[in-house]
């Protein structure tokens, strides 16, 4: 039984004979008379009785008719919903980011989205970006955008953005000079993403820097979201490591009690897309990375135009 075979029977019996059901399909009659007699061997009994030039159901077709139309409005149903998908229409954006994504231009992204997709709801998941890695490895999720290092593993990853980190305190003392990893590993260090520990590329990359010049770093206060950081160091409970991306975000909500330089060489986050490898993208999936690209692009350029510079606490 096929779908065909369904819609020839539908016409037939809607128009009392095969000619003129042909006629509305812009079929040749023999072509549907053969298609609704393979219907009726499958099924065992008549559909019609051959009446003259014209046909009248049986009870076979009468008992089939709710079915046959449930079954082409279940397809008709299942492909505007793909329609949907495709031309942006209706359906779910879902798309992996980490925790500090929302001091990037994560809120423009989601709003520029809204304003050209208003029928497509949006989802963000994830809180760092090892696991945004593992959902899209997982197929939980279609894409993401990570910072960098992530375990590659059956990705394709795409780099888009990198951000120099500088180092923030509340002491005006250990912001003199750009700070070197030795002195980095001295101090009193507040680390975001404790959960994930060196799972978060920030940290992993810093544990290995300092750990190629022979120092160890141990935190003296481990938190999880960078909020959390920032105020404890402008309280003065220890300093803390901040991109620049996010401090242009937060503009005049940064502490006046916080100050910050650069390193001495200096650290940067690189962020990139990342998608199963091999796998085809949605229309959304496509269009909301197209989107968080061109803001990202436009913030790299931004503080391109601002080079790092040393703020004392206050300034």
């Amino acid at each position: 039984m096929t779908l065909q075979q369904l819609e020839y029977f539908l016409a037939a019996l809607d128009e009392g004979s095969f000619s003129a059901a042909a006629e509305r399909l812009h079929l040749a009659q023999p072509s549907l008379s053969e298609q609704v007699r393979r219907l009726e061997a499958e099924l065992g009994l008549p559909l019609f009785a051959r009446v003259g030039r014209g046909i009248k159901p049986t009870e076979a077709a009468r008992a089939l008719r709710p079915h046959a139309e449930a079954a082409l409005a279940a397809v008709a149903e299942a492909r505007e919903a793909v329609v949907q998908q495709r031309e942006l229409q209706g359906g779910i954006a879902t798309f992996g980011t980490f925790g500090s994504a929302r001091w990037y231009p994560g809120t423009q992204i989601v709003a520029a989205f809204r304003r050209r997709h208003p029928k497509v709801r949006v989802r963000l998941v994830g809180q760092n970006s090892s696991e945004v890695a593992t959902a899209v490895r997982e197929g939980e999720l279609e894409a993401g955008l990570v910072a960098l290092p992530i375990d590659d593993t059956g990705l394709e990853v795409r780099p888009i953005m990198h951000d120099e980190i500088v180092y923030a305190s509340a002491d005006p003392a250990r912001l003199r000079t750009p700070v070197t990893i030795a002195q980095l590993a001295a101090a009193p260090l507040i680390l975001t993403d404790t959960s994930f520990g060196l799972e978060d590329p920030t940290r992993r990359q810093l544990f290995e820097l300092a750990q190629r010049a022979g120092f160890t770093i141990e935190p003296q206060i481990d938190v999880e979201d960078l909020e959390t950081a920032i105020d404890l160091a402008a309280r003065g409970f220890g300093d803390t490591l901040v991109a620049r991306g996010v401090l242009l975000s937060l503009g005049r909500r940064v502490p006046k009690r916080l100050g910050w330089v650069p390193f001495a060489d200096p650290i940067y986050d690189t962020f990139g897309f990342i998608n199963r490898r091999g796998a085809r993208l949605s229309p959304a999936a496509r269009e909301f990375m197209s989107l968080a690209e061109e803001r990202m692009q436009a913030m790299a350029e931004e503080l391109k135009s601002k080079p790092p510079r040393r703020h004392k606490p206050g300034a």
